[in-house]
């Protein structure tokens, strides 16, 4: 079964004859009936170390004296071959008597060994201190194996844990400057398990002089028969193959082998051929030229004359002929999964890395594939509609992660053409969340329903485009985490996915599947698919494919909107994330010095988090970037816009980015709001920008700098023209990426993902600390909580702030005409993008969107240059499309206003002007009368509109939207005339012409 890169499909060649002979078993080492090592000590002469040398104790836990002749000590370090070798005098060791072995060492200042000592004749070892093996060999020649089982090997140890050769399970603990090795029991212990018998402790070496230590009896212990068998026989059609089995034991006689397991006709074993001493022998196992195909367990057991016994298995593997459904077979794997078989059909479709073989026929089982895969590694030579016999390995490829595997054809060693031009009829499915695509793998197919384009992140990276039957919106968008609906949403929407692929197994030259505008966009449709059935990885994973043999018709249902549609308001507020726009880069230039290399920040995750680097790698990438942005802010048009992920620098790029969008639309309409104190930790920070003529500041921003806020939500109150005030709060909060092991962090498996507990935290701080404090401060009920909360519609950090009172505006406004959705990942589309409104705000709301500007565009077409191909860096455009991974969201206001114009209840008469050439003023009066038949209440207004240029209203209240306004007195009762004193500054001494307009309420 395929990889989706051919280069990286490397499963095991299985050839016509295989390799017989596995790794043998690790065999136990003989325990040693006299001479071994008891005491070692490698740090002689080091710093520190207690001795100026090396040292090893050899010692006679046996009842006989021995006397070594041409015997050495062979060492080698950690997992080296064996190099050392000190080659030892003759010498004698009584029962119960130590002989100490004098090796290398540099040092002067420490106490030189106690003596007598035996010194190599050549050769003295210097050893580690800490980690390497030593072996006592009885004679002079070099040792070949790792940890040797030969009669030669006295004795072993391997010491620390970086040796790889040791008696038993592993090695002896780690010796050091001041630590030396001690074989248990003064050297009587001997258990061939080198971490059992060896301990540390204070280096004390002993000689022949020092006192014995008789061990007693040492009782033999019979070693065991050790097997060397293949582990499989791989028999081709027609033809007879054998293996060698063999076994050996370094204390008895082997004298017998026979299977044990079933008889399988054609399979024999030959008799035991034992070598001259006795110790080993083999038999050959046989598979003969007539056996049927299948797979067959062997097991052969080993005797000796002791009595023992000791078995190994072999897979026998018998290849021949079978039809594509027998070997797609009814299970899960192919009956003849690892066989050499011959099988044919018709080529339907070629890939880069193979073909698919259909039976055009079939054998009318729905639960038999009629096809199979037929792995080349390299671009297939055989042509569409040629029926071909082909014979190779059948194997069950599992992709990384897959939870299933795919059968295929691999190793293929012939292939005949028989035939040309012929055709296999698709078969027609209908495609649902339950379609049996098992049951259909790699076989030509043609869909009736239309399919859904559910992402398009892969296209330009692998020529994918996942498709479902409808659009699949995330689980915990919908429901409560957990829940049984969530979980049944789950389900089916893991079903119900198809990826629709370009047959290229690399990154695509060209990108498939573009349409209109160079995109191609999720929730566009796709009809008349025709194609075959594979499975492999994918950009999400693993799953199943459509290989399209036809082009796929794909209509533009998800059309582009060049703004957001929303009802006409007073106000626009949107929440936009801008993708990580630093002014900064990581080539160490800036946006005002496209060539310096002087880095103000580093890339990756070990640096400072505010000095990553996680924007534009360069200013050709940077200028892409900038102007997506600005032209995605430019068609929102929104009066307040709240911005995630711009580079926590000060107010430095927010302020570039003002000055950018600023600069597109000619003239100065967006100013930012200042930093608050707190921008927090992270590299990124969320920031504001206005329209001065729309909206007032109230105050300045207010953030909450508390620990669990690593990117501090931000709060400014405004003031529109109509008096209204209110307050928005954007927000940032932790990432699903990054999973803890365990804990409130980790990935509970509920749809959550990471770092669920952190988000309800902040969530819980937002709504019991921050919100509160915002309306304290500005006095004003009116709160609108924006930004990416990385938390869908029904997860838990919104549940918390919906039972604090806070109205979620989409599932308010977009909910009841389509699923609302501002981030599509794996091919499910959710809001991490949030509108949340106070009570008293959420009935001055006139409507609320998303703009889909980003998440149903393939990201092949942003700004990002890297790992394109030329062709899909030149599919970039000077447009709002794919300006980010998120969409924004836009909310309507229509603020309830704090005063009304009430001219119409009055009639006004205007009296002359006085100058008066001491204070160089002009006075004069209006006098108002209430016309409406009612008392009006105050505060009342007068504004004083139409002053030429030059002239000064100097008794002003105050000033109004740029118009100076006098404050009398209310009520004013039905009837009533009241005069309204007037004082001008007219240095120009021009005609004073204005009108007048009467307000009620609060400016």
């Amino acid at each position: 079964m395929k990889k989706l890169v051919a280069t990286i499909h490397a499963p095991g060649k299985l050839t016509v004859l295989a390799a017989l002979l596995a790794g043998l078993s690790a065999p136990a080492m003989a325990v040693s009936p006299n001479l071994v090592i008891s005491q070692l000590y490698g740090a002689g002469g080091n710093g520190g170390s207690v001795y100026r040398a090396d040292y090893v104790e050899i010692f006679n836990r046996g009842g006989t004296a021995v006397t070594a002749t041409g015997w050495t000590l062979q060492y080698a370090a950690a997992a080296n071959p064996w190099t050392g070798k000190a080659v030892l005098p003759t010498f004698t060791v009584e029962p119960g008597q130590y002989v100490l072995v004098q090796m290398q060492g540099s040092g002067t200042a420490q106490p030189a060994l106690p003596t007598p000592v035996v010194v190599p004749s050549s050769g003295a070892l210097n050893m580690s201190g800490t980690t390497g093996r030593l072996a006592l060999v009885n004679d002079n020649v070099t040792l070949a194996t790792i940890t040797p089982v030969t009669a030669n090997v006295v004795d072993m140890i391997g010491f620390g844990t970086s040796a790889t050769g040791f008696e038993g399970t592993g090695p002896s603990p780690a010796a050091s400057t001041t630590l030396a090795l001690f074989r248990a029991n003064g050297g009587c212990t001997d258990t061939d398990s080198n971490p059992t018998d060896f301990a540390t402790g204070t280096p004390a070496p002993r000689t022949s002089d020092s006192p014995r230590n008789l061990c007693g009896p040492v009782v033999p212990v019979a070693q065991p028969i050790v097997t060397s068998c293949p582990a499989s026989l791989m028999r081709p059609e027609g033809l007879a193959a054998s293996a060698t089995l063999s076994a050996s034991d370094t204390d008895s006689v082997m004298n017998g082998a026979m299977i044990t397991s079933a008889p399988v006709t054609g399979i024999s074993l030959g008799s035991l051929a034992v070598s001259p001493n006795g110790h080993s022998g083999s038999a050959t196992l046989t598979a003969d030229a007539a056996m049927a195909p299948g797979l067959h367990a062997v097991t052969v057991k080993f005797t000796n004359g002791d009595a023992q016994e000791a078995s190994c298995t072999v897979n026998v593997a018998v290849g021949g002929r079978a039809s594509i459904m027998e070997i797609q077979g009814t299970g899960a794997t192919s009956p003849f999964n690892t066989l050499l078989m011959t099988t044919s059909g018709v080529v339907t479709h070629k890939v880069t890395n193979g073909y698919f073989l259909q039976d055009a026929a079939g054998d009318g089982n729905p639960s038999t594939s009629d096809a199979l895969f037929i792995f080349t590694s390299t671009a297939p030579t055989v042509a569409v509609g040629n029926l071909v016999e082909v014979q190779g390995t059948i194997t069950e490829y599992r992709p990384s992660g897959a939870p299933r595997t795919y059968t295929e054809m691999k190793d293929v060693i012939a292939t005949t053409v028989l035939a040309t031009g012929v055709s296999v009829t698709p078969t027609n499915i209908d495609f649902a969340s339950n379609a049996d695509l098992p049951r259909m793998e790699s076989m030509l197919v043609s869909i009736n329903n239309s399919l859904t384009i559910n992402q398009t992140s892969y296209l330009g990276e692998r020529g994918e485009l996942t498709l479902s039957n409808g659009r699949r919106e995330t689980a915990t968008n919908r429901f409560r985490p957990g829940t049984p609906e969530a979980i049944a949403m789950a389900a089916a929407n893991a079903t119900n996915e198809l990826t629709l692929d370009d047959g290229v197994f690399v990154r695509p030259t060209t990108t498939p599947y573009l349409g209109e505008n160079n995109t191609v966009r999720a929730g566009d449709t796709v009809t008349g698919l025709v194609g075959v059935i594979d499975y492999g990885s994918t950009g999400s994973g693993a799953g199943f494919k459509i290989q399209p043999t036809t082009p796929p018709m794909i209509s533009r249902t998800n059309v582009r909107l060049a703004a957001p549609a929303l009802p006409a308001a007073g106000l626009k507020v949107a929440s936009a994330n801008v993708l990580n726009f630093f002014t900064t880069f990581l080539d160490g230039a800036d946006a005002w010095n496209p060539t310096a290399t002087n880095k103000t920040c580093t890339e990756g995750t070990n640096a400072p988090s505010r000095l990553n680097c996680r924007g534009a790698d360069n200013m050709p990438e940077f200028i892409r970037q900038r102007d997506k942005i600005v032209s995605e802010l430019v068609a929102l048009d929104a009066d307040v816009v709240g911005l995630m992920e711009i580079q926590n620098n000060a107010d430095t790029a927010v302020d570039y980015l003002v000055q950018q969008l600023n600069g597109r639309i000619g003239f100065p309409v967006y100013a930012y709001v200042p930093a608050p104190p707190a921008t927090g930790t992270d590299a990124i920070r969320v920031a504001m920008i206005y329209k001065p003529a729309s909206v007032a500041l109230v105050g300045g921003a207010l953030s909450d700098g508390n620990s669990v806020n690593h990117r501090p939500p931000m709060a400014q109150t405004f003031k529109a023209l109509n008096g209204a005030k209110f307050s928005v709060i954007v927000n940032h909060l932790k990432s699903k990426a990054g999973c803890a092991s365990s804990g409130v962090n980790s990935d509970r498996g509920d749809g959550q993902g990471c770092n669920n507990g952190t988000r309800v935290n902040q969530a819980n701080r937002l709504a019991q600390y921050f919100i509160p404090e915002v309306v304290n401060t500005s006095g004003d009920p009116d709160v609108l909580v924006i930004g990416d909360m990385n938390a869908h519609g029904f997860e838990d950090p919104i549940h918390i702030l919906n039972q604090a009172g806070l109205v979620n505006e989409l599932e308010r406004f977009v909910r009841p005409n389509e699923i609302p959705y501002s981030y599509v990942f794996d091919g499910e589309s959710g809001y991490l993008d949030h509108a949340l409104a106070t009570a008293s705000l959420d009935s001055q709301i006139a409507g609320a969107t998303e703009w889909h500007t980003n998440a149903d565009e393939p990201t092949v077409i942003d700004y990002n240059t890297d790992g394109k191909s030329e062709e899909g860096k030149a599919l970039w455009t000077n447009d709002a499309f794919r300006s980010s991974d998120h969409d924004p969201v836009v909310v309507a206001l229509n603020l309830t206003p704090t005063f009304a114009d009430i001219s119409a209840s009055f009639s006004f008469l205007r009296s002359g002007f006085v100058y008066n050439r001491v204070t160089n003023k002009f006075t004069g009066s209006v006098f108002l009368t209430n016309t409406s038949g009612a008392a009006v209440n105050g505060p009342v207004h007068v504004k004083i509109t139409g002053l030429a240029s030059g002239l000064t209203l100097d008794n002003a209240t105050g000033m109004h939207n740029g118009v100076p306004y006098i404050t009398v007195n209310g009520p004013i009762a039905a009837g009533v005339k009241i005069t309204v004193p007037l004082v001008f500054g007219n240095p120009n001494k021009i005609g004073i012409g204005y009108t007048p307009a009467v307000f009620t309420g609060n400016f």
